[in-house]
């Protein structure tokens, strides 16, 4: 099963390296990630591999709001069949 986070915010350093611990810590593995800083702004989008989880994906979605919170930043955590079904045309 994979997921889709989403960051956007003011850039500052170690967005990447936060998220992709809480991630690890989570037994989420980190598959693919884009991103880019516009005009001060940071944007990424990175997808991932949830079947290792070791938390409820509600926690994972709320343990990363809140370091989203704490850093200034919106963090979004959707499971990827909820992604595909919003996207489908």
């Amino acid at each position: 099963m994979r997921a889709v986070i989403t960051v956007i915010g003011k850039d500052t350093v170690g967005i990447l390296a936060k998220v992709s611990t809480v991630c690890a810590e989570n037994g989420v593995n980190v598959m693919d990630v884009t991103q880019s800083i516009l005009q001060g702004m940071f944007a990424m989008i990175m997808m991932v591999d949830i079947s290792g989880c070791t938390v409820p994906f509600s926690e994972l979605s709320d343990k990363l709001t809140d370091l989203g919170d704490s850093m200034g930043l919106r963090i979004h955590v959707m499971h990827e069949d909820i992604f595909n079904s919003m996207h489908r045309i």
